[in-house]
């Protein structure tokens, strides 16, 4: 039997998630999709969930991390701010550099 070390990433601020794995993939499912209900519905969560994730991050976020736009012809949207793809990207550079260091640790049996 070999044995893994597993583990979770997340990110906090005065003792509050900022961001985690889930958080990242609403984030980026809104940059994709343009919409937090279509990010929601493809992430199968509810709107209010989304919502509450994004307002969260928002919150807790140094600056915007989303922006919306108000509806009317074409429809609102959300996208994200340069600051919010920043954070994804630093995001994902940390959980790679980390996911490798994880890898490379032996627990011994």
């Amino acid at each position: 039997m070999s044995y893994q070390v597993k583990y979770k990433l997340w990110i906090e601020a005065d003792h509050k998630t900022f961001l985690g794995s889930g958080r990242i993939r609403l984030l980026k499912a809104v940059e994709e999709l343009g919409s937090l209900n279509k990010a929601a519905k493809h992430l199968n969560i509810s709107y209010k969930k989304a919502w509450d994730l994004i307002k969260s991050v928002n919150d807790t976020a140094h600056q915007p991390i989303t922006i919306t736009a108000t509806g009317g012809s074409g429809g609102g949207g959300m996208k994200l701010t340069p600051y919010g793809k920043k954070m994804i990207a630093q995001y994902e550079e940390l959980s790679t550099a980390s996911k490798e260091f994880m890898q490379q640790q032996n627990f011994d049996h």
